[in-house]
């Protein structure tokens, strides 16, 4: 059972990485329709916990009586860990139906992910400021130079070049993501502290793609294992930061510390947290690794939307313009990205690789 654990675990890794078929054997005898009906289930189930998350983190973030981003970043990572030892118990429970793997803490694993650990608490503590100063409806462009430092840093680290197709996408990203800062300054709602930290958590998204490549041997390729060591990581590194920038005292100081609301909301967060990765997973499986990214770009659409909906903005169109140029340029570098992996043989790369497990 444990074997065969592991290899449905990591045969999702390695869909998302090398963009084999999927669900072949598992499709076999089913209907045309049941299948486009448990297809278009899962993307739906993806889309509800990606937005979901992200509005949630939002308004959590948002609370001007409690500045503790990093204390609700590292409530979300305990809730994290807490929630795989319940998977683990269910999965030895009911064995048939929960897939999860047996994972017990080592030390010297632990240490092997140490600097991915780093890297991801980064990229998660820099993507939840970014969302707290930026707001929903400009988030995906706020956030959106990850597909830019995925060729810069492959480039600068692993010394692989990129094709020139995709360096025009990244450029039509770059267009995107300028035109965009400038209509937020115009609308006056820009705020360059957000655009920094957008800007940091799109460099850290890549850097965690490249260490999570070198780091998976640690875990013998299993994602599960490896989102369990890295949020255990980042619950202790987490801790001094906390009491470094004081959160601590603007904790103590917070009207609702004891309102059991306050804690349901947090406590779901982390639930959301946890699900962004099966669901991506998930997506994958049932779908394609190309299919899974054009529905990640349609769900960050409409992600904007619903965000300038229910916040009744008005918006101008050189503003809706800078949206349309960042998700068309990052839906055609993975069409790019595609192609080419068609026509050369597959080889684990950090820019295509299952990357914001934790982010939607």
């Amino acid at each position: 059972m444990m074997n065969r654990t592991q290899l449905k675990r990591s045969s999702i890794l390695r869909m998302a990485l090398a963009g084999t078929e999927t669900m072949d054997q598992e499709e076999h005898g089913e209907t045309f329709v049941f299948r486009a009906v448990k297809i278009a289930a899962v993307v739906a189930l993806y889309w509800f916990v990606s937005i979901t998350m992200v509005f949630l983190n939002n308004y959590l973030l948002d609370n001007k009586e409690l500045d503790a981003p990093l204390f609700i970043t590292f409530y979300q990572c305990l809730v994290t860990v807490g929630l795989c030892w319940v998977m683990q118990l269910l999965a030895k429970l009911c064995p048939t139906v929960i897939d999860f793997p047996s994972v017990k803490f080592d030390l010297k694993t632990s240490r092997e992910v140490l600097p991915l650990s780093v890297v991801f608490i980064s990229m998660i503590t820099f993507n939840n400021l970014c969302l707290k100063y930026v707001g929903v409806a400009f988030y995906t462009v706020g956030r959106s130079l990850s597909t830019v430092f995925n060729v810069l840093l492959s480039y600068v680290i692993l010394k692989q070049t990129t094709s020139l197709h995709a360096l025009l996408c990244c450029g039509i990203i770059l267009g995107g993501f300028w035109l965009g800062v400038d209509q937020e300054g115009v609308a006056g709602s820009l705020s360059w502290t957000g655009v920094f930290f957008g800007v940091l958590a799109s460099a850290f998204v890549s850097l965690n793609a490249i260490y999570t490549k070198k780091v998976m041997p640690a875990v013998d390729g299993n994602i599960w294992k490896l989102s369990y060591y890295n949020n255990i990581n980042a619950c202790v590194l987490f801790l001094p930061l906390i009491l470094l920038f004081g959160e601590l005292d603007n904790l103590g100081s917070f009207s609702y510390l004891f309102d059991p609301v306050f804690w349901g909301m947090m406590t779901l967060g982390g639930v959301f947290g946890f699900a962004i990765g099966y669901v991506t997973g998930l997506q994958i499986k049932f779908t394609s690794p190309l299919t899974h990214n054009v529905s990640g770009t349609a769900k960050a659409c409409a992600q904007t939307v619903i965000a300038v909906v229910y916040n009744s903005s008005s918006k101008s169109m050189l503003w809706w313009t800078s949206n349309l140029m960042v998700l068309g340029g990052s839906s055609a570098y993975t069409w790019v990205k595609s192609l080419e992996m068609k026509k050369t043989p597959v080889r684990d790369s950090p820019q295509d690789s299952a990357k914001e497990k934790l982010l939607p």
